[in-house]
């Protein structure tokens, strides 16, 4: 297991020389990949190994590799809290192969190919285990192509944000006019700033790594976001209330650069991707095994959960999808799967 801290200025400045390493020396890649495989891994999140998706799917993932025999052969450093950049950032490193994983929503990706936006439309899914039936059944693969095609990124695994989106605010919310004028913090993406703004809040889009101070500083009034990553990112100490709208059941996405890909030895490859998509389903049981916990842990530190009127927010949401279909005709095959799928 490597997790390194590091700076982002001393990242790039190794990354440009490896870059151009790569480039100039072709044969240094098959001798380097015959001894040791190193890849990067990046995650906004912070580095808890209980309530940060990104490093449970770490720890998974390195267990799985051992298990595939691959515990020498591959070596994956991992990079919490945002050390490589803003997400927006790192997925573009991603895109460009400088970064080689990244643990993430489906929302930033949609920054590169908004069809993959579907995904974020408010209340298109009812859970997330209807979430993995409609995935199985065929709604991800036209998503996986286009982001391949547009943003030369492969989502080798689907795994699971650890709980439904969520609003944590400074007072309580129970309908749509308790969120007026609101400035909720919302992913850097326009259908999730949408989603919010039809719910009744000053939707206000902000990296992930500016949150804690905005809310400190009274910029922001609150979040969307699940209670483990509310929890694990200590949120809960500037707002204290906690409106279950489950607004947004967002898939987490494991992206792999396509240029780390195809320089993968073959054989090699085949274990590391199996390796990967366990390491997801292994992340989807923790997942839902510590929302509730979370959710009782905040309640301890003082933040009030509370049951809201999420059929009001549902009608409020409505027209979204149906917009989104008319703009983005592509869409429609991905939500009628969806919308077909029972729980």
């Amino acid at each position: 297991m490597t997790i390194v801290p590091v700076s982002r200025r001393t990242f790039i400045k190794s990354s440009t020389a490896l870059t151009a390493g790569l480039v100039l020396s072709p044969a240094i890649i098959g001798r380097a990949e015959a001894a040791t495989l190193k890849l990067k891994c990046s995650s906004s999140l912070p580095n808890d190994p209980k309530y940060a998706n990104g490093r449970v799917y770490y720890d998974n993932l390195v267990k799985n590799l051992k298990a595939n025999g691959l515990g020498e052969q591959v070596e994956v450093a991992f990079f919490p809290d945002n050390q490589l950049g803003q997400e927006i950032d790192v997925i573009n490193s991603v895109k460009l192969g400088v970064i080689d994983l990244m643990v993430s929503g489906s929302s930033i990706s949609a920054n590169l190919v908004p069809l993959v936006g579907t995904f974020d439309l408010g209340y298109l899914f009812a859970s997330f285990e209807q979430q993995t039936k409609a995935f199985d059944a065929g709604a991800a693969k036209p998503i996986e192509d286009a982001l391949l095609k547009g943003g030369n990124i492969r989502v080798i695994a689907w795994a699971y944000n650890f709980g439904a989106r969520s609003v944590l605010a400074k007072k309580p919310v129970k309908t749509p006019e308790d969120l007026a004028g609101l400035k909720i913090r919302t992913l850097p993406n326009p259908v999730i700033t949408e989603c919010l703004r039809l719910m009744g809040a000053a939707a206000t889009p902000l990296a992930f790594g500016e949150i804690y101070t905005a809310l400190q500083a009274g910029v922001l009034d609150g979040l969307e976001h699940d209670a483990p990553t509310i929890l694990a990112s200590k949120f809960f100490e500037t707002s204290k209330h906690y409106a279950m709208t489950q607004h947004i059941f967002s898939p987490l996405a494991i992206y792999f650069s396509d240029m780390t890909f195809n320089r993968m030895d073959p054989k090699l490859r085949e274990g590391f991707l199996d390796a990967a998509k366990k390491a997801a389903a292994d992340s989807r049981v923790h997942g839902r095994a510590v929302e509730k916990e979370a959710l009782a842990t905040l309640g301890e530190k003082g933040v009030t959960v509370i049951e809201c009127d999420r059929e009001a927010f549902r009608k409020r949401v409505a027209p979204q999808t149906e917009n989104f279909m008319k703009a983005r005709p592509e869409s429609k095959p991905v939500i009628d799967i969806i919308r077909a799928t029972q729980a």
